[in-house]
Formats: structure tokens, C-alpha cells, sequence
């Protein structure tokens, strides 16, 4: 095929489909700290400006986030390197002003079943839309104008349950009290297709839904297969089941190594999986001939050799991936995570260079 010869929602379209398509589509992620630094060194711009000169083929048009006190955050203390809030989920946490760095959590809201029955369900349950509609008519009609492969997005049930349970609750409940988690996880799903649904009977008509749960550690998985398709995954099957009810593909993101997890999101449903990160021992070379027909790999270029800023280091990462993925014809280039601050903005112009000399299929 020619030379950038498909718009953006063509090319991931076609490789949805495993036909013919000009280049490997791409996207990424960047931490604002990428963006400040790339600033100073010559980005004119924010994210969405890295984006374009990216050429990304996807475009999101919202993000479904149930949460029990929507708009919450109260700040409770403050000084002059933090602040101490009570954000949307009730949690408590110190968020740093001058870097960027995660919170540090201080006090879960919920921590019980009681917690969430008589107050975060009902809460929950009772609250309009979780979503802005406005803001997603408005970007699908951006996608429509630029071509690009547009998507619904939100944190599926397993990510949403740690966010307002923390980790070290959920992963107990789900041997003590598993009726809890199903509870938990069956009512976040109602809200979040409750949620799609009012964006579809809109008339907003994405070309996929992108679900974000992290369900890995870097050296395996942080529950058993049987638990996860015990509790979990029936609700991972209602929200490909209402996908695919309407001819469009799942992307499932999850950190970690979740190689004793892609079975089971094949057999839920899910189409592509992302971002394969390196240091959970992840490889396209190693994935590509045993999954690369039944899931699209997206993702797996290793930011700490984009972090090295050595062009030779990375032309072999890009060139070497590149070529393993092409193979699959069902591969999208990101980052194996968000682009850290240490990669300079020389090279990402350079990663975009070699994206475009290794990227375009013959």
C-alpha cells in the first residue's frame, strides 16, 4: 500500500482485523513532567501537541469514573511542600506540590461492607452520570474531523474496587468475603455501561472501548486465574459482551505480568492488550507467535532504553519490536508505560523519526 495512505481510524480498524494496512498505528502516554521538560526544550505545546507530531491514530472521547462523592476535594491541611485532600473516592491522601510524584495515602474512605452498603452504593447507585457528555460529543466530533479511532474509556472493576477499598482489603475480601467483591465489582459495572449506554443512545458511536485495570505485579499476577475468573471476569465479559453487541473492539490495559491472565481475556472477550511493559518480563518476540492471532499487542517499547537517550540503544528497541509486531499484523506501537521526564525531547523527535522508517509495512 502507499505511503500514510489510511486515515488514523482506517489503519487501527484494518489492524482490528488483521487486513492489509499502510503502518503500524501508533499512540502514547506522557507524565506531565515529560511535557514540562519537553517544553523547555523546544515542544510548542502540551500533550496534545506531542500527540500530533506523533501522528496518533486514537482519540478518546470521555472516561467513566463511578465514584461515590463526585467533584470532592477538600483539602484538610496544607503547608508548603503538600497538601492533604479528601478526593472523590473519600480517600485521604498528601499530594505534593512541587513533583510529580504519586500521593501518599493516608486513610481509605471505605473499608468495610458495611462502608459499602450503607453509604458508597447507595451513593453511587442513587448519582447520575458518571461521565461528561458534552465533553465526549465534542471530541467525537474531533475524531471525526481528524480521521482518528476514537474510544470509550473508564477503570474496569478490579482497578476501581483497589482504588476505593486499597489493595490489601480487596486482595483479603476476595478469599473472605468474595460475595462483597462480586458486589463491588457486578455494581461498577452497571454504572460504567450505564454510563457508555446514555453516551451511545446520544448518538455518540465510538470505534472501541479502552478499559484501564492494573491486575499484576512486575513478577506475576496479584490473584490466582481461578479467583480472578470467579469474581472478576463475568463482569469483564458483560463489558465485551456490550462491545461487541455493537462491533467494537476491547483494548484491556493492565501493568504487570499478566501472562497468566491473557487466556482468560481472550475467552472474556478482549481484543488487544496493553502495554506489555519489559521489566514485567513481557516481549513481543515472545507473545507474537502464541497470541498474536487472537489478541492485538499494543505497546512494548521499553521507556528505560528511551530513558537511556542513546540513539543506537533505541533504534535497536524501535527496529527490533517494530519488526516482531509487524509480524502479528495486529500491532500498535506505545510505550510499555507513560513516557518518563528522563527522555529528552530530541529523543522523542527521534523516536518518531525511527517510527516512521521502521514503521510502514511493505
Amino acid at each position: 500500500m502507499s505511503h500514510a495512505s489510511l486515515t488514523g481510524r482506517e489503519r487501527v480498524s484494518r489492524m482490528f482485523a488483521r487486513q492489509d494496512h499502510d503502518r503500524v498505528p501508533r499512540h502514547d502516554t506522557f507524565w506531565s513532567d515529560t511535557i514540562l521538560r519537553w517544553q523547555i526544550e523546544g515542544l510548542s505545546g502540551g500533550q496534545e501537541a506531542a500527540l500530533e507530531l506523533l501522528d496518533s491514530d486514537f482519540r478518546p472521547l470521555c472516561w467513566s469514573l463511578p465514584v461515590p462523592f463526585p467533584g470532592m476535594n477538600d483539602i484538610l491541611s496544607e503547608d508548603e511542600s503538600s497538601q492533604t485532600v479528601r478526593d472523590a473516592f473519600g480517600n485521604i491522601s498528601r499530594k505534593w506540590k512541587n513533583k510529580e510524584t504519586e500521593p501518599e495515602l493516608l486513610r481509605f474512605g471505605c473499608v468495610d461492607r458495611d462502608d459499602w452498603d450503607q453509604t458508597y452504593k447507595p451513593l453511587m447507585v442513587t448519582a447520575g452520570l458518571h461521565v461528561d457528555v458534552k465533553g465526549a460529543r465534542n471530541a467525537f466530533a474531533e475524531a471525526h474531523r481528524r480521521g482518528q479511532w476514537s474510544f470509550f474509556s473508564a477503570s474496569e472493576t478490579f482497578e476501581m474496587t483497589r482504588q476505593m477499598l486499597g489493595e490489601e482489603t480487596t486482595l483479603v475480601a476476595m478469599a473472605s468475603e468474595p460475595d462483597f467483591i462480586r458486589d463491588v465489582s457486578n455494581i461498577y459495572t452497571d454504572l460504567i455501561l450505564r454510563d457508555f449506554e446514555a453516551l451511545y443512545e446520544d448518538g455518540i458511536r465510538p470505534d472501541g472501548i479502552w478499559l484501564f485495570g492494573d491486575m499484576a505485579y512486575n513478577y506475576g499476577p496479584m490473584c490466582s486465574p481461578a479467583m480472578y475468573r470467579d469474581l472478576i471476569w463475568p463482569d469483564h465479559v458483560r463489558m465485551a459482551h456490550w462491545a461487541h453487541a455493537r462491533n467494537l473492539p476491547v483494548i484491556y490495559h493492565s501493568d504487570g505480568n499478566v501472562s497468566a491472565y491473557l487466556d482468560l481475556y481472550i475467552e472474556a472477550g478482549f481484543d488487544c492488550i496493553h502495554p506489555l511493559e519489559n521489566c514485567a518480563s513481557l516481549h513481543l518476540q515472545d507473545i507474537g507467535p502464541r497470541y498474536g492471532k487472537s489478541l492485538c499487542l499494543f505497546g512494548n517499547i521499553d521507556v528505560s532504553i528511551l530513558g537511556s537517550n542513546d540513539p543506537v540503544r533505541i533504534e535497536q528497541e524501535i527496529s527490533s519490536k517494530l519488526a516482531a509486531g509487524k509480524r502479528t499484523r495486529a500491532y500498535a506501537y506505545h510505550s510499555d508505560h507513560s513516557v518518563p521526564a528522563s527522555v529528552s525531547w530530541e529523543t522523542y523527535k527521534l523516536v518518531i523519526k525511527l517510527l516512521d522508517h521502521y514503521g510502514y509495512y511493505d
